[in-house]
């Protein structure tokens, strides 16, 4: 009996020591406003822009290094923040040790989903699959942890009014991560854009975005990456934040600086934190997120990384921190707060604003690997070696014939059956098109200077191809695992335990 009893107080403490160490609650939005969706208190954006460039040639996924993870988040911690942005991951590597130190730290993560390989390109803009597989991958790898804040679908990508076309093609991207969290994640992630803030474009960019029947069109929040504010002479009013918070007045999602820091006054002092954690801007704005932790080139830093990969702070960390220490603010609790604002009017198109209502359609892995099978005269290994054959190949080409089938025109919202295929796929199926239509099926006419070869299809027509889709769930993916997953799990089976004790006893 005096066994059971100690193993009773043994499985009773570890079960105490288990429940005491939570995993943070899921944060959540009603209105302008985010919200702990446990305790139902407003949460501030408290963030800094972490993406470590220097310290090594392939840290391009700075939530795949556990060591340099637990090292910055602990000080991060110590300094007071509540949230990360990173811009930039490798969805195919493990990010369990990391998102545990952020979680240990109560830190919270807000992600960019494309990288620079795979992105929306501003001046010639497509949606093809390359950069929706990797937008999805990437949401399928972090939708699981707990503090998965939310992603980003766009980082100033319309900047200037010559830009704005490329915006339709970012929607088209929201609606497809939004239409696939909701098939696949157990909670509603938020998924938003960052703007750069452009005088011209800035009132067209925040309706755009926050317009459409459909929700799954529309960002749950916006970001703006804002360096009005330089130096301590600088004021609430005469640095353009107040202005900028007047624009936001009636926007009825959260809005957040999704960058700030000007340093054009070295050391930087902050005085801005004030404002916006502040009576100025508290009520308003949900926080903001300081550029950036490392020091890089761009003189932005809060720690300098050494050769040992010990971190050395700035005067730019400790005066962040001392103007970030006063400030608490508290908002509002979510069950006596009422969502009353609407969505934005949709901005109407002018020579300054030219983006369709029409978004291209979800690309589709399935359609272009369907329609490759058709195919008789495809590029060859010579027009395949390089990015730049293959753009050159496509320039040749649609000086020769039309290319609508896989164009893209975000002015007119018309898009080609093919034009969210990859690049090669393109130049595949237009050599193929010129063989059959142009050239009458000649040999020769497969050739292209060896750019083109002659190949033995698989299918008779390309019929039904265009309209094939790929399954909007996630089949197979890398699941996160958490503090939250572990403790449950493991205070199960201490219940079990201390059940089949009081049986016992």
């Amino acid at each position: 009996m005096v066994r059971v009893l100690e193993l009773l107080t043994v499985a009773l403490a570890a079960a105490s020591s288990l429940t005491s160490v939570a995993a943070l609650n899921p944060i959540t939005i009603k209105g302008t406003k985010f919200f702990d969706s446990v305790t139902k208190n407003q949460f501030y954006i408290k963030g800094v822009a972490y993406q470590p460039r220097s310290e090594a040639a392939d840290a391009v996924d700075p939530l795949s290094r556990p060591e340099d993870c637990k090292r910055d988040f602990a000080l991060m911690k110590t300094l007071g923040l509540n949230t990360i942005r990173v811009y930039q991951v490798d969805s195919s590597l493990n990010h369990d040790d990391c998102m545990k130190a952020l979680e240990d730290a109560g830190i919270y993560l807000m992600l960019d989903l494309t990288v620079p390989k795979h992105s929306i390109v501003r001046n010639n803009p497509e949606y093809d699959i390359d950069i929706w597989n990797n937008s999805r991958s990437t949401i399928a790898a972090f939708m699981d942890y707990p503090n998965m804040l939310g992603f980003f679908v766009g980082n100033e990508v319309s900047n200037d009014m010559t830009t704005t076309v490329a915006s339709v093609f970012v929607k088209a991207l929201l609606r497809d991560a939004k239409t696939f969290i909701g098939t696949s994640s157990a909670r509603k992630i938020p998924v938003g854009y960052a703007n750069n803030d452009d005088a011209d474009i800035r009132r067209e960019i925040q309706a755009y975005f926050n317009c459409d029947n459909d929700d799954a069109s529309r960002i749950d929040f916006f970001g703006i990456n804002l360096y009005e504010w330089c130096g301590s002479d600088t004021t609430y009013e005469t640095s353009g934040y107040k202005e900028r918070t007047a624009d936001i007045a009636d926007y009825s999602i959260p809005v957040f600086l999704s960058e700030f820091g000007c340093n054009a006054v070295m050391p930087r002092t902050f005085p801005e934190v004030a404002s916006i954690f502040g009576p100025d801007m508290a009520e308003t704005w949900s926080g903001g997120i300081v550029y950036e932790w490392t020091q890089e080139d761009n003189n932005y830093g809060l720690v300098q990384i050494q050769a040992d990969h010990t971190a050395t702070l700035t005067p730019d960390y400790n005066n962040l921190k001392k103007a970030l220490a006063p400030l608490h603010p508290k908002g509002v609790l979510m069950d006596s707060f009422s969502a009353t604002k609407k969505p934005s009017t949709c901005p109407a198109n002018t020579p300054k604003w030219e983006p369709s209502n029409v978004p291209p359609s979800t690309p589709s892995t399935a359609a272009c690997d369907c329609m490759m099978q058709s195919l008789s005269c495809t590029a060859s290994d010579q027009a395949m070696a390089t990015t730049e054959n293959v753009g050159e190949g496509l320039n040749t080409i649609c000086g020769m014939t039309s290319c609508d089938d896989i164009g893209a025109n975000g002015k007119t919202g018309v898009y080609g059956k093919y034009s969210f295929c990859a690049p090669v796929q393109k130049l595949s199926y237009m050599y193929n098109y010129y063989y059959t239509n142009v050239g009458k099926k000649d040999a020769s006419t497969c050739s292209f200077n060896g750019m083109a070869k002659l190949v033995v299809a698989a299918r008779a027509t390309d019929e039904g191809c265009s309209t094939a889709k790929d399954p909007l769930t996630a089949s197979s993916h890398h699941h996160a695992t958490s503090a939250a997953s572990c403790q449950e799990s493991s205070y199960f089976g201490l219940l079990v335990l201390l059940t089949a004790l009081a049986l016992i006893l």
